[in-house]
């Protein structure tokens, strides 16, 4: 990337920001301080941690100091100095490693209650070096109501959602919301840091249309690099309609209970010499019973299955982490990785242990970024999951991707994104789509099915330093897509073969809220289809990135 720092593998890289007009905490060096390496050297170790803690709005910049601002300001509860503290990798005393100050930010901006965090060293004297921790707050309470459009389908709710209680930076909701399968009512809880500790409780209640869903959650993840345990317990019980779809329309529906549970241990050796290895067992119960709706009954009805299995994973991350802007959010810190991840799972499900077959349970995923030149990266995953039974795959799914990035100056970058699944014998109940709703933006949702599907998108990025009422950074786009099903769905028509559309759209993005990063609304054009496609599509969602 363009203006990168540094390229000692393992260190943050990040690229200045162009928008000086966007106060957001700075990660410049003080002078006269020895550098890192030199620090580490003579042994230093930390001081002081101060904490800056910004509100919304800078009350001292000229441009932010409005009534509005103001006003924001004063109904805005700032995260709690003891929240940020809790999620430090380092104290007052421990031996000076950068790398924990780094990765320690990189939690902080992995909150959505935080616009950003920068950490760094401020003083050095008598051994040890005072370090700053700079935050800066957005807005977290959600009091109205949500719209959204896409695949030529309307979803909206309203929903009352505070993602930083008294800034504590717990999560509660309550709320109604109209989706494409759905109708519910839910009401959900969340705390990532239980009582101060690494322990994350989460729960979910909603009372739905077509049945009701109740979650729970306790995990304790491997939460930083050099994290050395790991476990949890999480809890399912689903019951809902599922559909399956042809060129839009509901084709086929099917009740469908679904109950889970998993709990696990692991184990990691920390880091060294910028690798992590984990290993990680548990056992899963995972029950699926299928019906009609109603005194319907389906047309390609699922089996029941259930399945009751030990497991053990093995997971490699390689600590090669770097930050920009101006990539997939706008302007905003964004961390990513050029290095290494693999994970690979097997369990075992047996009749002995309560399953309803003897199979064998694998999945793995693996994902790989690399930098081609200073302004390129390549990002390459892969994903799959299948049982083995009786010597033959079930269920499968298996899925492989690349991303291509050409950063052509700061506020412009061209994105190629290449994607293909594949199933190989999937259950009755697994339909692989390919439409509105998964990236094909110029067609309804859910339109092809198949045995497997393929996507092209091709998209030019613009990101502009308008700025309008301090609120939202403004971007843009034009894109391409292409795409097409192979093989045959059991309730579908034959593939229509190559599928195309283009398209522009704006990008919101909400630079003082954690709601939602990028709202996107765009206008498509499908060059291929049916008759029953519009000849124009118009979507507009929130989603995670440009």
């Amino acid at each position: 990337m363009t203006g990168l720092a540094s390229s000692r593998p393992g260190e943050a890289k990040v690229l200045p920001s162009v928008n000086a007009r966007i106060p957001q905490p700075e990660a410049t060096r003080e002078s006269g301080l020895p550098t890192d390496e030199e620090l580490q050297q003579q042994g230093a170790r930390i001081g002081e941690v101060r904490f800056d803690e910004r509100d919304l709005f800078d009350a001292e910049a000229h441009d932010e100091d409005t009534a509005l601002s103001r006003l924001g300001n004063r109904l805005h509860i700032t995260t709690r100095q003891s929240t940020i503290e809790d999620q430090l990798l380092f104290k007052s005393g421990d031996p000076y490693r950068p790398a924990l100050l780094e990765e320690s930010a990189r939690i902080l901006r992995d909150a959505r209650y935080l616009r950003d965090a920068v950490i760094r060293p401020v003083a050095f004297h008598d051994g040890v070096v005072d370090v700053e921790v700079t935050t800066q707050d957005v807005w977290t309470f959600n009091p109205g109501i949500s719209f959204g459009r896409k695949g030529g389908a309307n979803t909206g709710g309203v929903e009352f959602e505070e993602l930083n209680f008294l800034g504590t930076g717990t999560q509660m909701g309550i709320g109604f919301v109209r989706g494409v399968d759905r109708d519910s009512k839910y009401i959900k809880y969340r705390d990532r840091q239980l009582g101060s500790s690494w322990w994350d409780l989460g729960t979910t209640y909603s009372d739905n249309s077509d049945g009701r869903l109740a979650a729970l959650t306790l995990d304790h993840p491997f939460y930083s690099l050099d994290s050395r345990w790991a476990g949890g317990v999480s809890l399912l019980d689903d019951q809902r309609t599922d559909s399956r779809y042809d060129l839009g329309e509901v084709v086929d529906q099917f009740a469908t209970r679904q109950k889970h549970a998993t709990i696990y241990w692991g184990h990691s050796g920390g880091l060294r010499n910028d690798w992590v290895r984990r290993v990680t067992a548990g056992f899963t119960v995972d029950d699926f019973a299928f019906g009609a709706v109603s005194d319907i009954a389906p047309t390609l009805l699922p089996a029941d299955r259930r399945l009751a299995y030990p497991w053990v994973g093995v997971e490699w991350v390689e600590d090669a982490y770097f930050t920009a802007r101006n990539r997939d959010q706008i302007e905003k810190t964004e961390d990513y990785s050029l290095g290494w991840r693999i994970r690979a799972q097997l369990g075992y499900a047996a009749t002995a242990l309560g399953s309803d077959r003897d199979a064998m349970i694998m999945s793995g995923s693996l994902s790989k970024g690399m930098s081609l030149s200073e302004r390129q990266s390549l990002n390459l995953l892969f994903d799959t999951s299948a049982r083995l039974e009786d010597g033959s795959v079930a269920g499968g799914v298996f899925s492989a991707g690349t991303r291509y990035y050409f950063r052509q100056s700061p506020r412009r970058t061209l994105v190629l994104d290449l994607s293909a699944t594949a199933g190989a014998n999937l259950d009755a109940d697994q339909q692989i789509l390919l439409g509105g709703d998964n990236g094909l933006r110029g067609y309804p949702l859910r339109y092809q099915a198949g045995e497997g599907r393929w996507l092209f998108t091709a998209e030019q990025r613009w990101f502009t330093n308008w700025y309008p009422f301090q609120l939202f950074n403004v971007g843009a786009a034009v894109f391409y897509d292409m795409g097409a099903t192979w093989g045959r769905d059991p309730l579908g028509t034959p593939s229509l073969g190559l599928l195309r559309d283009v398209g522009f759209g704006l990008r919101l993005g909400s630079a003082r809220s954690a709601l939602g990063n990028v709202l996107h609304i765009d206008v498509a054009y499908p060059l291929d289809g049916d008759e029953s496609v519009h000849k124009v599509q118009f979507l507009i969602e929130t989603r995670k990135s440009f």
